[in-house]
């Protein structure tokens, strides 16, 4: 049964792939504007034009430009950017890496907090209503309203975070500036790169920790009240133990899910972040490239953020499946 679930799992991710990829393709098509000139620039003559156009295989019928667009995206070739004149694939390897870091430590937020405003509603913890209370009020914020809320607060006028950047030497071998500063035992960059990570990181963090919260609180809540539960309690258990063995296994299964849902937003979520706070990731890159119309870069950031969208769902669904103990048995 497990088995059979997971082929088709993996059948269905790989249809939301291909549709993915139709759409991009026909999204680019009738968008209006051409994007000849937009590589060549306004002065360039019809003749250039006619050459560039046969070259770029845009003279081509849309089923053989379709396949050519399939079969250069299963070699890695994503274009050539009409803004920077270079591979779109070079392009994203020099700004997807910040935007996986800024991402990372947010989600890993995310968990805390979800886990902490669960715990302590599911739980009934006391002193802890301020907590959630301050959380939900977050959560309904805009994240452009709570970024700017945040260099006010925090840059402007308490002076304890920067602003924007990524750090004093944003320069990296990954990009990554965490990992490299760890790498290379050096604590004053990797302080450097943390301070600059926490403002937009906490901003996309606390809309998905309150929507996993309550998820994870929901299926906490259910789950204490089952008839296994208190049979464990009755046995003697201590409250650590029946949590650890009988109840984290069967409430982990809907908050995997809604994990899942909010890493997918996070990532769209950082355009808006990532432009507030000057963060050198594809966020930026897409919103240079918009204005000039250039197609490939901004058809290759929507593939990318919809198949990471795509290719994490259904992980969680595996990862759900394999949690599930009806599944396993």
């Amino acid at each position: 049964m497990l088995k059979k679930f997971l082929w088709r799992r993996l059948g269905s991710a790989i249809v939301l792939l291909l549709l993915l990829t139709l759409i991009i393709f026909i999204l680019e098509t009738i968008t209006p504007g051409d994007p000849v000139k937009a590589y060549l620039g306004a002065n360039a003559s019809p003749a250039d034009i006619a050459a560039k156009r046969h070259e770029l295989g845009l003279d081509s019928p849309v089923p053989v430009r379709y396949l050519k667009f399939l079969g250069n995206l299963l070699h890695g070739d994503l274009g050539i950017s009409y803004r920077t004149h270079r591979p779109v694939t070079s392009d994203l390897a020099d700004f997807l890496p910040a935007t996986a870091e800024l991402v990372a430590v947010a989600f890993v937020l995310a968990i805390g907090l979800a886990v902490l405003f669960a715990l302590s509603g599911g739980l009934r913890w006391r002193g802890t209503g301020i907590f959630r209370g301050v959380m939900l009020l977050a959560a309904t914020a805009p994240p452009f309203l709570l970024a700017l809320g945040g260099i006010v607060l925090f840059y402007s006028q308490l002076g304890w975070l920067p602003a924007s950047g990524q750090g004093a030497d944003s320069s990296s071998p990954t990009g990554i500036l965490l990992l490299d500063s760890l790498l290379h035992g050096d604590f004053a960059q990797f302080g450097s790169a943390f301070s600059h990570l926490v403002m937009p990181a906490l901003v996309l963090a606390i809309a998905p920790s309150v929507a996993i919260g309550r998820v994870l609180r929901s299926s906490l809540q259910a789950t204490l009240t089952a008839d296994h539960v208190r049979t464990a309690r009755a046995k003697g258990l201590r409250e650590i133990a029946v949590l650890r063995k009988h109840v984290a296994r069967n409430a982990i299964g809907p908050g995997l899910s809604m994990g899942g849902l909010q890493l997918g937003f996070m990532f769209a979520g950082t355009v808006v972040v990532e432009q507030i706070f000057s963060w050198p990731g594809i966020g930026n890159y897409l919103a240079a490239s918009i204005p000039v119309s250039d197609f490939p870069a901004i058809a290759a950031v929507t593939l990318v953020l919809g198949a990471f969208y795509i290719i994490v769902n259904a992980a969680v669904d595996i990862l759900q499946a394999l949690a599930d103990p009806r599944l396993n048995a």
